[in-house]
């Protein structure tokens, strides 16, 4: 069944609204008509089954037929990924994915040895957030994963214990770090990833000075968007819903 996107203010009553987005591909793309049956997500968690009730040319009005349980229930991990800007379509890979594996908050960095800077952020946040949303209707999540405008590193780093209290905090580099083993069990944890010319000394330094863990895998040189997905897999195996 075709799913669409709604937020929460969209909705009103028995009604819920689409965009000219969402209306536009469900009328011109997929070709649907008055009284079919959909699914919506209000990426807060919801998801509902809807009746076509009329298609304009500038919004689409559906009628309530019941909520129902998400087509992809969410983690029992908080996962939040801080990724190192990566170039052009790299990281529009790594949002996609990190969407697909279930992470909660996915945060870009500006770090020393960054592929890119963070020119035009507005618009490149404007294009994560529409990858995040086609992600999670194909994902079957209902809670749109969150993302932010690229922080700097080190200010990242240094309010990450605060803003999350409680975290396992992580930074995965290619030296100096224990074995993925010493990590301890906990439903909350913060990953940071590197670019591909990976990570300065006094990123490390800074990070370790921070209560960051310093990891490293053994036996694989990986590109940075394939670290990030990989890391994010490997934590949901061990400590959210893929074991």
């Amino acid at each position: 069944m075709r799913r669409f996107f709604a937020p929460p203010e969209y909705f009103s009553e028995s009604k819920i609204f689409l965009s000219l987005e969402e209306s536009r591909h469900l009328r011109d793309v997929l070709r649907l008509r008055e009284n079919e049956v959909v699914q919506i997500f209000d990426g807060a968690g919801r998801e509902f089954f809807c009746e076509i009730e009329s298609i304009g040319k500038k919004e689409t009005i559906l009628k309530i037929v019941k909520e129902t349980a998400p087509t992809a229930p969410e983690s029992g991990l908080d996962l939040t990924l801080a990724v190192a800007l990566l170039k052009g379509e790299k990281f529009d890979l790594v949002v996609q994915k990190a969407v697909e594996l279930g992470v909660t908050k996915l945060v870009p960095l500006n770090t020393k040895r960054a592929d890119v800077k963070s020119n035009d952020s507005g618009k490149k946040l404007e294009r994560w957030r529409k990858i995040i949303i086609d992600a999670s209707k194909q994902s079957g999540r209902a809670t749109l994963m969150q993302t932010e405008a690229p922080f700097d590193f080190a200010k990242f780093i240094s309010s990450a214990s605060i803003i999350f209290s409680g975290a396992n905090l992580l930074l995965f580099a290619e030296r100096s770090g224990l074995s993925f083993s010493s990590i301890k069990t906990n439903e909350k944890i913060i990953a940071v990833i590197g670019s591909e010319g990976g990570w300065d000394d006094t990123e490390i330094d800074l990070a370790r000075n921070q209560n960051f863990q310093i990891i490293t895998f053994n036996g694989r040189n990986l590109r940075a968007e394939t670290a990030a997905i990989s890391i994010a897999t490997i934590l949901q195996h061990r400590f959210g819903d893929f074991g």
